[in-house]
């Protein structure tokens, strides 16, 4: 299976439609009031009329009510909805019950590693693991990558938390058969929410070239 990879925190119309030029599997619009990168901040439509349908638009909420969640995957046709915040498995479940895939985010700490995951399995399509920190992301930390050898659980799950353009050997060298893809962010922008695209190419580049799945 080839490596997906989400480009997260997005928000600024003309920079959407440049990174959607490089072809991700993924984009991520935050819909967290205290994010930064808060995409319903701006004037005008949040997501670009011209924007490519091969691209999955994921919506990422914090703790938001279902009406909520459901009511703005309605408003901009969101593909999948990423929980980033202290949800339940009954409310991952609720969500997935309306056909929506969900991603569930965990802060990771090491000495805790996968324990509360299990809880999840059958509420939801994908993990992401982030590094803990007080936030709710966008962080630009990582946490130790090495105790991704331990999880065995064999749900699919996306790798986020502090990853450079300078980790492509890094990510290339996880070999856990449940990783599914990469989630950039923070350190591909030059102010919240505005990637460099240069920056952003190469690394994809350099990733799908070397993925020998792909």
């Amino acid at each position: 299976m080839s490596l997906k990879i989400k480009i997260c925190g997005m928000r600024e119309p003309e920079n959407i439609l440049e990174v959607a030029e490089l072809k991700p599997d993924l984009m991520g619009f935050i819909f967290y009031p205290s994010s930064p990168r808060y995409a319903a901040k701006i004037s005008g439509p949040v997501i670009p009329a011209k924007f490519p349908p091969h691209i999955r638009k994921a919506g990422v909420f914090v703790n938001a009510d279902f009406e909520v969640i459901t009511g703005t995957v309605r408003k901009y046709s969101l593909d999948i909805v990423q929980l980033h915040g202290n949800e339940t498995p009954y409310a991952c479940r609720r969500l997935k019950e309306t056909g929506i895939p969900v991603i569930k985010a965990f802060n990771i700490k090491e000495s805790t590693g996968f324990k509360l995951c299990s809880e999840f399995i059958t509420c939801t399509d994908y993990f992401l693991f982030d590094a803990l920190t007080s936030n709710y992301g966008g962080s630009g930390y990582k946490f130790d990558w090495k105790i991704l050898e331990k999880y065995d659980l064999g749900h699919p799950f996306f790798l986020s938390g502090g990853i450079t353009p300078r980790d492509v050997n890094n990510i290339l060298e996880i070999s856990n058969p449940a990783f599914y893809g990469i989630d950039l962010n923070s350190r591909f922008e030059v102010n919240p929410g505005l990637k460099v695209i240069e920056t952003l190419k190469k690394f994809i580049s350099d990733i799908r070239l070397n993925n020998k799945s792909l």
